[in-house]
Order: C-alpha cells, then sequence, then structure tokens
C-alpha cells in the first residue's frame, strides 16, 4: 500500500509565502506522476501544478510565475513553494500521485489527506 503525507500549511498574509511538502511511502517502484490540486471553499477541486518524471512541470494559469513545483526522487517526495500569496489562494491543498508498486504493475492513483492554506491579514 501507498500512502501521501502532506505538511506545511497553515495561515500566511497576503504576499507572503508557505512551501508544501508531500511524502509518498510504502510499496513504490516507480513514480511517473505527483501534483497538487486545491480545493476553495465551496468550489470544486482544481489542478494547481503537476510534474512528471522526466521533469517537465505545467501550472493553472491563476499560479504562473507565483507557484513552482518540484521533486526530490530519491526522498519520493514533491514540493509546492507558493509565493506572493493571494486571499484566492485559500483552500485546501491536495497532493495526488500516480505509482507503480512493482515493475510490470498497474499505475495507480493516490490522494493525500489535505493540507489546509489560509491567505488572510
Amino acid at each position: 500500500q501507498v500512502q501521501l503525507v502532506e505538511s506545511g500549511g497553515g495561515l500566511v498574509q497576503p504576499g507572503g509565502s508557505l512551501r508544501l511538502s508531500c511524502a509518498a511511502s510504502g510499496s513504490i517502484f516507480s513514480i511517473i506522476y505527483m501534483g497538487w490540486y486545491r480545493q476553495p471553499p465551496g468550489k470544486q477541486r482544481e489542478l494547481v501544478a503537476v510534474i512528471v518524471d522526466s521533469g517537465s512541470t505545467n501550472y493553472a494559469d491563476s499560479v504562473k510565475g507565483r507557484f513552482a513545483i518540484s521533486r526530490d526522487n530519491a526522498k519520493n517526495t514533491v514540493y509546492l513553494q507558493m509565493n506572493s500569496l493571494k486571499p484566492e489562494d485559500t483552500a485546501v491543498y491536495y497532493c495526488n500521485a500516480n505509482i507503480r508498486s512493482w515493475r510490470f504493475g498497474p499505475l495507480n492513483e493516490y490522494w493525500g489527506q489535505g493540507t489546509q492554506v489560509t491567505v488572510s491579514s
């Protein structure tokens, strides 16, 4: 089984920064894709940023230039550096990963439990 554990959320003032971390543990052969999604209050979950095993990244237009996703393959960990935070970035942030547990096994999708980010003065 695989677990994703997020950390780093909290309360920050507008213009401030936070860094989220998500560590994958358990039966892991390869991690194809890791990403961050968020769900603002009363809204649907939306993609924030993704990074694939090649290192290529993709961002939602609303966070381009402010957020940066990175990963440490040795630690099976993905990070989201969030700068110039705005009140509209307030949401529960979820880690997502597509992981293969053995060489010829299926690709399964996993979610973290979510971490709250609140941007407010």
